[in-house]
């Protein structure tokens, strides 16, 4: 077949294309901008677009298809190129689908854990070598991609996103790929730039709860209420298959799983991390890998990139950086670092950067969210909020939001910068949470700090 992609810098996007291209496809793409590591990384593959920009010459008739990327605007002159040509033109997930329609289709949704869980799995398939294709969020460690595509495996391994297709398929992504397998770790409000209620996030889960093939199985975290309702109301005849946080300990900075043969020394901690592995283990026995078999692989796995990830360590200190951004994500994550390091002290970073996070009226959802840190920071750009149009938000409004005795509030990288070197570090832990770089942030700096 002979692709083009428009948008192929995304994080998702290159990393199709690239395993489009491994499976033997020709593919073409334009992007305005690309960024590393898309950029290194369709160097490598000799996908780079020559020039930056939109070049409607680049749409033929010739095609089989397009594949328009969420960055592309509906405007843009390549899709109304393909539209006037009548180009079969796909989304990201529609495309996705159509390469795993024949395959037993395994798809991770919820708000948070689904980077996690969708690692976890795929750790413990390649560890008993047990080939599936995939699709995850995430850089994986031992992996050179994050999807890959085949004719031969049985499954796919989707995470499945709940966010908007693309500029003219406004459909959240999971309810595209009608899983025979389906998992749901949680519900936390989040996307309030396309999704302005709960109720109507909300809605969005049963739909993807609904498209289950008929069948087919559903596991979920029963601790999660919203959750254990969607699946207990659904009509759709599916089984279903409850999961919860198994027991565990901590014992000297170290996290214990009880299991029936006795207690297993985890890389990962945290309470969310050992819920979301319950679920990962669900899913991996519905594909075949029995629960020793699991235990066995999961003992090895240290955490899907970004989530968690440990920056640098000595013998009296260590620093994490991680994903959370979102009040849930942010409030587990605090909460699981300080239950693993509960004798050091814990100052946690807090960048708020996405849409949601900068919106006013979202910001009361942070409260309480840092209550687990000793000492707390959090960073915001005003410019940032100015480029996504929002209301103007105040360093009160930030105190008033996150009720935390002694926060620290900043504007100004700099000035957070310089702040964060000057810590004494001795007997602690620190945390950074954000989707963003907390105003360019050099981590290998960081990672300096403890020498």
């Amino acid at each position: 077949m002979k692709l083009h992609f428009i948008a192929i810098g995304g994080s998702a996007m290159h990393a199709l294309a690239i395993a489009l291209k491994e499976k033997g496809y020709q593919i073409t793409g334009s992007d305005d901008a690309i960024f590393e590591p898309s950029l290194s990384k369709l160097r490598k593959y000799n996908m780079l677009p020559a020039e930056w920009g939109w070049f409607p010459e680049k749409i033929t008739e010739d095609l089989d298809a397009v594949i328009l990327g969420m960055h592309a605007k509906a405007d843009n002159p390549e899709l109304l190129k393909a539209q006037h040509l009548g180009l079969a033109v796909f989304s990201y997930p529609e495309f996705l689908y159509e390469q795993s329609k024949n395959k037993t289709r395994v798809v991770i949704g919820g708000s948070h854990g689904k980077t996690t869980i969708t690692s976890m799995i795929l750790h413990v398939m390649k560890y008993h070598e047990k080939q599936v294709d995939y699709m995850v969020g995430a850089a994986l460690e031992n992996y050179s991609n994050s999807v890959r595509l085949t004719e031969e495996n049985d499954f796919i391994v989707i995470e499945g996103d709940e966010y908007l297709s693309s500029a003219i398929d406004r459909r959240p992504k999971f309810h595209i790929y009608q899983p025979n397998i389906a998992l749901l770790s949680g519900i936390a409000w989040d996307h309030i730039n396309v999704f302005t209620s709960y109720e109507i996030y909300v809605e969005q889960f049963r739909i993807f709860v609904d498209a289950i093939v008929n069948g087919g199985i559903l596991v979920y975290n029963e601790e999660d209420a919203e959750i254990k309702n969607i699946a207990e109301a659904t009509t759709n005849p599916i089984r279903k298959h409850p999961y919860h946080t198994p027991e565990y300990h901590v014992e000297g900075e170290h996290t214990l799983l009880d299991t029936p043969e006795g207690e297993l020394p985890l890389e990962i901690f945290g309470h969310h991390n050992l819920s979301n592995l319950a679920g990962a283990k669900w899913i991996c026995q519905h594909m075949g890998i029995d629960e020793d078999d699991f235990y066995e692989a999961i003992a090895t796995f240290k955490g899907a990139s970004k989530r968690l990830e440990k920056v640098a360590e000595s013998s009296s200190a260590v620093i994490f950086k991680d994903f959370a951004h979102s009040p849930s994500k942010v409030k587990a994550t605090t909460a699981a670092v300080k239950e693993q390091f509960q004798n050091r002290k814990l100052i946690a970073c807090l960048e708020l950067h996405t849409y949601s996070s900068l919106n006013a009226e979202f910001l009361e959802q942070y409260e309480g969210t840092l209550d687990k840190a000793d000492e707390a920071f959090v960073f915001y750009s005003p410019e940032a909020v100015k480029l996504k149009k929002l209301e103007n938000i105040s360093e009160a409004q930030i105190f008033s939001a996150f009720k935390k005795e002694n926060l620290k509030v900043y504007t100004q990288p700099e000035q957070l910068h310089e702040s964060l070197r000057n810590l004494e570090l001795e007997h602690s832990a620190l945390l950074f949470m954000s989707s963003g770089n907390y105003g360019g942030l050099d981590f290998e700096e960081v990672k300096t700090w403890l020498k």
